[in-house]
């Protein structure tokens, strides 16, 4: 059980609280300042062993609100109420009216995870303050973990702060040097860009070509970024920039001043301009702080979860971690479509008759196809087949802000859903439903029960959803808070029906997971289609679990074998930037409950030896072990399966070709192994000899060392199997 201990109502050293407050973590190594600064401004700044980490910060808002009601007739029951809004800030002239301090220590256990148990373990200062002139009020609430800081604002509620609208959210992070940032550029549509690295003073001159072509996007300024954002400052500290529980709330991107190397909020505003419509009693998202001189425990780091409620679902049974495959990459690469004619230019359901029209010929979602899939997921014991491209209205999807777009229920006739149903539970295989919205969500909604029931109704259990385009309603960002409250709707709503939900091109995740464990997986970064849209850099792999994977588990659909795509398809020239090892190791580096093996069956067949890892490794884990990590270069990690002790172990390169040299001492003790080593070949590279690898095995215990080269774009994964005892 918890411990919640309310350690002291600090009192301090004169009347109105205006002197600083400190806190510290629980191990001692960070420590937070509060304070007011001039004119009632509140700052913060934030230290790790006694360097400055965030120098002084300044917190608060642009508001325009509604309240400040004025009643007429003052003993009239039925008095009218007038609105009156008021442009004003919550930035200054504050006075400090109370401040507590607490103490958080608990353990608790995820449904699916990294780690069977996770510690929450914080100390806490709230700082009441109250706006001289307004007699507004407001509470920062501080948490300092052993890993980092988070704090949010909270609105009591009050008479003079009632409904109100953010202009903008002005908080600050304030550098301490010019860090090197690992980053994408800040876009209220799309987080799909591949990374890079750069001093902060640099990111105004590189910004044109780090924002590449998208089908929507939305920039918004020369030095805007996005969150997660990592940093690494030049004595070797690490630093994390996000947010955690983004619920009805714009998400936050990171405006730099990069004269004063000073990072500021920026939300996500809606179509009418505004940044977010509030209602006392509330409170925002957390804004987070990850610190660490190791750069493994950034990735190790459960902050962001812990910042976010315990789970709301009471039964969680029926959420299983789930390894599929599908009929996709066909699809992404060009060898099949998801349309199912070329007879129409235009498709209005209910109007156009399908029966009629001529197959294209070029249709992955076909019975047959489908059941060749199912096939192999039963022979080689994967738990789920996604089909795309199943259900009608794919002619003309995409790009003509076309409201009813799909019903999500009505199948192409050559897509037997009964007879899939049935061949597939025959087989012991799931099927994986698929809902691309178009970015209708006001369709999708309208939709939303009827197609769950239709899931329920035939062996449906789990759901990747796609919000490719411009949303509608028009003038809407994929992140502002009413499309934040529309994906966390979905995720509600499918809970109810027992549906486990994978969500693509919606906001990224925030530990929501924790609250809401139903959401297995996302998309919301850059994945593997891009390899079959151009490539992406070989280090890509290694910047995700720094950035993106930070706030929840990737969809990133590894597996591809594969790596000349005109293979495939005759039209397309993209190379996957990757090699055969590299993908294998990706299973254990990019950690995710939902993972794919996205190759086509032949693919995996012409390398069954590699594609063995692919069938042992699992996808739900009791311990995790970063071994090696650097952003951008290198991360080892292993990790021991739930439920059968056996160890597997993942490392992925980056844009040079390496050596890893790591210990074993994670495999448990007085046990022997036979390790079966997949790695790279000595004359492997991602681009001129990507499918060059070897496979050994070799006995090995918790003493054992390992010295393993890498290929440029290379890695390396490994099976640890207990070795029979005499």
């Amino acid at each position: 059980m918890p411990k919640f201990f309310i350690t002291a109502l600090l009192l301090l050293f004169f009347v109105g609280f205006s002197q600083a407050q400190e806190l510290k973590s629980p191990n001692g190594k960070f420590s937070m300042r509060f304070s007011l600064q001039g004119n009632g401004v509140p700052t913060y700044t934030l230290t790790y062993k006694g360097k400055q980490v965030i120098k002084p910060s300044k917190l608060g808002f642009e508001l325009i609100t509604k309240g400040a009601a004025t009643a007429s007739g003052g003993s009239d029951a039925n008095m009218e109420q007038k609105a009156v809004n008021l442009q004003g800030s919550l930035h200054d002239n504050f006075t400090v009216t109370d401040t507590k301090t607490a103490t958080f220590n608990e353990t608790w256990n995820p449904v699916w995870g990294e780690v069977k148990t996770i510690r929450n373990h914080y100390n806490e200062l709230a700082v009441t303050m109250n706006q001289k002139g307004t007699d507004r009020q407001m509470v920062v609430r501080f948490r300092l973990f052993d890993d980092g800081l988070g704090f949010r604002y909270e609105f009591p509620t009050q008479k003079n702060l009632t409904y109100f609208v953010i202009k903008e959210e002005r908080t600050q992070f304030g550098m301490a040097g010019d860090h090197t940032a690992y980053w994408i550029a800040g876009d209220y549509d799309t987080q799909e860009y591949d990374y890079t690295t750069s001093k902060l003073s640099e990111i105004r001159g590189i910004m044109a070509k780090a924002v590449t072509n998208n089908l929507s996007q939305t920039t918004f300024s020369p030095t805007g970024v996005q969150t997660s954002l990592m940093m690494k400052t030049k004595d070797g500290v690490y630093i994390n920039l996000h947010e955690a529980a983004l619920i009805d709330y714009p998400a936050m991107h990171l405006n730099l001043d990069d004269k004063n190397l000073v990072f500021e909020s920026w939300l996500t505003p809606d179509a009418q301009g505004a940044k977010g419509y509030m209602q006392a009693p509330r409170s925002t998202p957390w804004r987070t702080v990850i610190v660490s001189d190791d750069a493994r425990d950034i990735l190790a780091s459960k902050m962001t979860y812990n910042l976010n409620e315990p789970s709301k679902i009471k039964d969680t049974s029926w959420i299983k971690p789930t390894k599929y495959v599908g009929v996709w990459w066909e699809m992404i690469t060009g060898k099949s479509t998801w349309s199912y004619t070329n007879d129409y230019p235009t498709v209005q359901l209910g109007i156009t008759d399908f029966s009629k029209a001529k197959p294209n010929g070029t249709h992955g979602a076909n019975t047959a196809n489908v059941k060749r899939y199912i096939d192999f997921a039963a022979k080689h014991g994967f738990d789920g087949v996604l089909v795309e491209g199943w259900n009608v209205g794919w002619e003309d999807w995409f790009g003509n802000s076309k409201d009813y777009v799909f019903d999500f229920v009505t199948p192409y006739p050559d897509f037997d859903v009964k007879g899939i149903r049935d061949y597939a539970k025959s087989k012991g295989v799931k099927m994986i439903m698929h809902h691309e919205t178009s970015s209708s969500v006001r369709n999708y909604e309208r939709h939303m029960d009827k197609a769950y029931q239709f899931m329920k109704d035939n062996g449906y259990d789990a759901v990747k959803s796609g919000y490719v385009g411009n949303i509608l309603p028009r003038g809407e960002n994929h992140y502002s808070q009413w499309i934040v409250n529309h994906y966390q709707y979905a995720i509600e709503k499918a809970a109810e029906y027992k549906i486990m939900v994978n969500a693509h091109e919606a906001v990224r995740p925030t530990g929501v997971a924790r609250t809401w464990p139903n959401l297995i997986g996302n998309e919301s970064a850059r994945g593997t289609e891009y390899q079959s849209f151009g490539g992406s850099k070989p280090n890509h792999v290694t910047l995700l679990p720094f950035t993106r994977l930070i706030g929840g588990p990737m969809d990133y659909t590894p597996g591809i074998f594969e790596m000349d795509l005109s293979k495939l398809n005759p039209q397309n020239k993209s190379h996957v930037n990757s090699t055969l090892a590299n993908q294998l190791a990706l299973y254990l580096t990019l950690y995710s409950p939902l993972q794919m093996a996205a190759d086509l069956p032949e693919n995996y067949d012409r390398f069954a030896d590699a594609f063995q890892f692919i069938k042992d490794v699992a996808v739900d884990w009791d311990d995790s072990k970063y071994l090696e990590a650097e952003p951008g270069e290198y991360i080892t990690v292993a990790r021991k399966a739930k439920g059968t002790g056996q160890w597997f172990l993942g490392s992925v390169g980056g844009n040079e070709a390496r050596t890893s040299n790591i210990k074993l001492d994670f495999l448990d003790k007085g046990k022997k192994y036979v390790a079966t080593i997949y790695a790279d070949a000595k004359d492997a590279h991602y681009k001129t000899n990507p499918q060059a690898y070897n496979i050994r095995k070799v006995n090995v215990t918790s003493k054992s060392k390992l010295s393993q080269f890498v290929a440029l774009g290379g890695g390396y994964a490994i099976s640890f199997v207990e070795a029979p005892g005499k």
